[in-house]
């Protein structure tokens, strides 16, 4: 485990966490109107089906106590500043938070008051919280851009596997390693076997909430923080799909589904992507399909 590039990603996530939130229409609000940030693909692979559901909310006639996750516990792990696992919350299930982000879990907390949705946010680094876990949860979440951070990933799969009940599920929904092979313009640029070894951006975590503009921001963009530079490195770690698998099976988890997606929720991950419907890219004009997403369900035997 890599502490000293969990600290430095701490401190560059710290400086652009309010530039993210700055581009970000009332969120407080959105979520008390029945709003949601999540894309239909992470709930499908939570057994939520939204096919009948407004866009990013749930049926009016839902509330927290009726939702399809009422009842069960669910931690969700490196959860930024929370807008994703409150949306969580209002499908009912009981949620934790954590972070390694001081500037994040402040927002979470904050935008959970504001919401009135009842949620609890730990600020930790993820290994100390996972070594310190007891099974207490029912579902594991992580989604989008939080696999990169692990230092180790079969150290991180033991401590999910610790926190959850026996029948408990991992879900995972995240950005696939080949895609990030290749430059912004498809050029192969960068190794697929990262071997748990960090590469260093010294422009830090950038302000993709920015660049995304409305695709980020369902409760309504605004320009906010303009021209965001972050003068705090940060560590990323590349592991392969292969890596994913076997971490889990050795934290004796067992796989039920491990899916690819030819689209990417949310991101524009190279120049000129095909926009598509529901805030989705496929590959640009021309381009083979590449997988762009992978979907990871795993049980903790009873």
């Amino acid at each position: 485990m890599r502490r000293d590039a969990h600290e430095q990603n701490r401190r560059s996530w710290n400086l652009v966490i309010p530039a993210h939130d700055s581009h970000k229409r009332d969120q407080a609000a959105f979520l008390r109107a029945g709003g949601h940030t999540l894309f239909p693909d992470e709930l499908a692979l939570l057994g939520v089906d939204t096919t009948t559901w407004p866009e990013n909310h749930v049926p009016p006639d839902m509330s927290p106590e009726t939702g399809p996750l009422a009842g069960l516990d669910l931690l969700h792990l490196q959860c930024n500043v929370g807008q994703d696992t409150l949306s969580l919350a209002q499908l009912g299930a009981r949620v934790t938070g954590v972070d390694i982000s001081d500037e994040a879990i402040a927002r979470a907390t904050a935008l959970a008051a504001a919401a009135g949705l009842p949620a609890s946010f730990i600020r930790a680094d993820i290994y100390d919280f996972l070594a310190a876990a007891t099974p207490r949860f029912d579902l594991a979440f992580a989604s989008y851009g939080a696999l990169p951070w692990l230092s180790d990933l079969e150290l991180w799969a033991a401590g999910v596997a610790a926190s959850l009940r026996p029948g408990g599920r991992l879900v995972v929904l995240e950005f696939h390693p080949i895609a990030f092979i290749f430059d912004e313009q498809l050029r192969p640029a960068y190794p697929y076997f990262g071997r748990g070894q960090p590469t260093v951006n010294q422009t830090g975590v950038g302000d993709y909430v920015a660049a995304s503009g409305p695709l980020l921001a369902p409760s309504g963009w605004q320009p906010g923080v303009a021209d965001f530079h972050n003068p705090e490195p940060c560590h990323e770690f590349q592991w392969t799909i292969a890596d994913w698998v076997s971490a889990v099976l050795r934290a004796g988890l067992v796989l039920e589904q491990l899916r690819d997606y030819p689209h990417a929720n949310g991101c524009q991950i190279f120049d000129n992507m095909r926009p598509l419907p529901g805030r989705r890219f496929a590959m640009p004009p021309g381009a083979p399909d590449l997988p762009l997403m992978c979907g990871l369900v795993a049980r903790k035997p009873r």
